[in-house]
């Protein structure tokens, strides 16, 4: 009786893991809506395109097209109707307000900071480090103020 309820529920657990994964895939960019296709050849100017995924995320398909602009990576998701949903763009120490900087280096302390990205989203900018301490990876967001964001 123990084995056959601790199977249904490592059965329960796998169903509801794989359910809840994003469904991303790389697709071609003639695959895209037109509005989507637009909007990618508009915010890729001056770029180069590395690729174009779809995904489902909460019942809602987007869009992500991969850039690399002045040799580092931009990522910009749409809507299936062409509209900038969010923009994460790789960025350094040195190019983001000192208040932000000062509150990654804090998180950082004893530890490295990995990529860093000015995020905006939903109308608000953001930065976002990947942070290597002990061993251990985080992430820390932090707005211009260097107050953490959700």
């Amino acid at each position: 009786m123990r084995i056959t309820v601790l199977a249904a529920i490592v059965t329960s657990a796998l169903v509801a893991s794989v359910s809840a994964q994003d469904s991303e895939k790389k697709i071609r960019m003639r695959d895209a809506p037109a509005a989507v296709q637009q909007a990618i050849k508009q915010q890729s100017e001056g770029a180069t395109l590395l690729g174009v995924s779809k995904e489902v995320e909460n019942g809602k398909t987007l869009y992500e097209a991969e850039l690399r602009i002045n040799g580092h990576s931009k990522d910009v998701t749409f809507d299936a109707g062409g509209r900038v949903l969010s923009v994460e763009e790789e960025t350094t120490l040195d190019q983001i307000p000192g208040a932000a900087r000062d509150a990654i280096q804090k998180a950082a302390a004893g530890g490295q900071v990995g990529k860093l990205e000015a995020v905006t989203e939903s109308g608000r900018k953001f930065f976002e480090a990947q942070i290597k301490v002990g061993g251990k990876r985080s992430e820390v967001k932090v707005d211009a103020a260097g107050q953490p964001v959700r």
